[in-house]
């Protein structure tokens, strides 16, 4: 189902202690940048794979699956947001780190930096019943076992009806298309081998069944 999106949609800088961390200024409005579909890869598809010269870092974030249509330039109610929403998964935001700084020195696009195949490894799609409450999950990385992220949603800066308010200003979003809601502290690099594993719990602490995927890390 995921792999069918039109269009990826991800929203930048959405947890202070990530911008922090990155030495990023706080944006005064959300921004968002795109990545394509071919960087997306599901669960047991393939592995995650770098060029040799990419410093690629992780970036888990919950997702969001639009089931029904969000036209351009019109208000977005609570009732509306929540309805036209089908689903969430988990998926991880690779970025070229080396690539990505460049680009932002000389005042360029991120694309080259987040648009590589299998730069988007996706979890299972989440009913959004198993969801009530989007802003109240925790997200969860480990790399070879040892986890490195671990945030809850509440900490975004941006909530999820901003989100959608800031993308329709633009443009419509479409039945299938993915939006990701920005990832929390503790980004690191991803080396040739490692393993990463991302999953969803719910405010005890309990796994978000499914949501959980590993992805094996290699160089090419």
């Amino acid at each position: 189902m995921l792999s069918r999106a039109s269009k990826i949609l991800c929203i930048g800088r959405n947890y202070a202690a990530h911008i922090r961390e990155l030495n990023n200024a706080f944006p005064k409005k959300p921004f968002f940048f795109l990545k394509p579909p071919s960087a997306i890869v599901g669960p047991g598809q393939g592995k995650l794979l770098f060029p040799s010269d990419v410093k690629a870092h992780y970036e888990v974030e919950l997702g969001l699956v639009m089931g029904s249509k969000l036209p351009a330039r019109q208000p977005i109610s609570h009732p509306k947001w929540m309805e036209a929403i089908a689903g969430y998964f988990v998926g991880i935001d690779v970025t070229a780190r080396n690539i990505q700084d460049e680009a932002k020195k000389a005042g360029l696009p991120w694309t080259f930096a987040k648009g590589y195949d299998t730069f988007l490894p996706v979890g299972p799609f989440i009913p959004k019943h198993l969801i009530p409450d989007p802003h109240n999950v925790i997200v969860e990385l480990s790399q070879n076992k040892n986890i490195v992220q671990h945030e809850s949603t509440s900490l975004m800066l941006n909530r999820i009806p901003r989100i959608l308010e800031s993308i329709t200003e633009v443009m419509s979003l479409q039945p299938g298309d993915l939006i990701l809601t920005g990832t929390p502290k503790g980004v690191g690099q991803v080396f040739s081998k490692d393993v990463l594993s991302a999953r969803l719990l719910n405010a005890e602490g309990k796994e978000i069944i499914p949501s959980a995927f590993s992805i094996q890390a290699d160089v090419v």
